[in-house]
């Protein structure tokens, strides 16, 4: 069986016209590695050295991509080896995809701000936005569905984020008197950039589940754009690389919305395997060993 008859073929499809054939191969390639196990070092609660020396002693290996100095890269170790070790038993270490790791660097979250995370389970965003912050944002972390609501406030607690309020509801209902220095919608999605060809995908992805995505995706980001202050910034992310949940509801926004692209730049942003966008200044990442695919746009409320 080859690899494009591992996949659904209406996913191959979209990718092809959206990419041509060389990019949708090198993209499905990535679907088929092994991805490094990765996590990042929670500095409210131990720092990146200590974590680094630690590793060390234990004969693990590591690197560190050259945008994040709190992100650790394991060359050889799983999930399980760091689960059991008492860096993460003590919430210092919290298991995160890199490409995860970017829209919270990217929305470069201020102290003594108002942050709003609209989609905000199981945590790690949330988290690592009260670590930017040193613990001194009021962040507010929304999640409509109970059960994952359970695990967001575990992992927060194990985190330490203790400025962290969590809301129990669909963030499309916040009322619109409320209002956020900034925002980051990580925004439910097909999770086309985070397939892996070992996984049974025949059912998990359809057309239909695709529209079902982009009308909650609008929705979510109409609702960030009302709530967020004029003249301020929001991030909006998917673990998508289609274009129909990405650049479609962005210039969607952009037609019926006073909002702006923000042109993504950090140190290291040329370092990223990053996949061809329709709209200048946002960033797609496409999937390896390394990375899961990854879509976000900064936008500027007028």
């Amino acid at each position: 069986m080859s690899q494009f008859e591992t996949i659904p073929q209406c996913l191959t499809n979209l990718l092809k016209k959206q990419y041509g054939e060389e990019i949708t191969q090198k993209i499905i390639q990535g679907y088929t590695v092994e991805r490094k196990t990765t996590f990042r070092v929670n500095t409210i609660k131990t720092d990146t050295n200590t974590i680094q020396n630690q590793l060390k002693q234990l004969g693990i290996e590591y690197e560190i991509p050259v945008w994040s100095q709190d992100a650790i890269i394991l060359k050889k170790a799983k999930e399980k080896e760091i689960q059991a070790l008492p860096m993460y038993e003590k919430g210092e270490v919290y298991l995160q995809s890199l490409s995860s790791m970017l829209p919270p660097i990217i929305l470069n979250p201020k102290p003594n701000t108002d942050i709003l995370d609209m989609a905000a389970a199981p945590g790690g965003k949330t988290t690592q936005i009260a670590a930017l912050t040193q613990n001194q944002a009021h962040i507010t972390a929304c999640e409509m569905n109970a059960v994952r609501s359970q695990r967001l406030k575990y992992n927060i607690e194990k985190q330490g984020a203790s400025n962290v309020y969590v809301m129990v509801s669909d963030s499309r209902k916040i009322d619109d008197f409320f209002s956020f220095d900034t925002v980051l919608l990580d925004a439910p999605c097909s999770g086309s950039g985070t397939l892996q060809i070992k996984e049974d995908l025949k059912n998990k992805f359809t057309v239909s589940f695709i529209e079902k995505s982009t009308k909650s995706q609008l929705a979510l980001l109409k609702k960030a754009i009302r709530i967020l202050k004029s003249g301020n910034e929001m991030v909006y992310s998917t673990c998508s690389i289609l274009g129909q949940e990405n650049e479609n509801i962005i210039h969607q926004i952009l037609k019926e919305t006073k909002t702006e692209i923000v042109p993504i730049y950090f140190a290291g942003i040329e370092s990223l395997p990053r996949l061809p966008v329709t709209i200048k200044g946002t960033l797609c990442i496409c999937p390896d060993e390394f990375y899961e695919g990854f879509f976000m746009a900064k936008l500027r409320k007028k």
